[in-house]
């Protein structure tokens, strides 16, 4: 079982690289969000499934939610319509 906690070690370091370079922010949050359910997991390994509950609940879940809600709230505006 320790070459698939290393996989899954080795798989968030990967998103968490891609999710820098991604040119997307929701993509970007997406990634995140995935990474914090690979966190949850690792937590379900070490004998802690209220953690994993948690860290599933709210990191993956209402602050992945709460980011998209955030970036649809704002959308790219003209900064010379803010001006006049």
């Amino acid at each position: 079982m320790i070459f698939v906690d290393a996989l899954v070690c080795a798989a968030m370091i990967a998103t968490a690289i891609s999710a820098v370079f991604q040119r997307s922010l929701i993509s970007a949050v997406i990634m995140v969000g995935f990474i914090s359910l690979m966190v949850s997991y690792l937590f379900l390994r070490m004998d802690a499934p209220d953690v994993a509950m948690t860290e599933a609940a709210i990191a993956a879940g209402l602050t992945t939610v709460i980011f998209l809600i955030a970036i649809r709230r704002t959308e790219d505006k003209e900064i010379g319509d803010e001006e006049k």
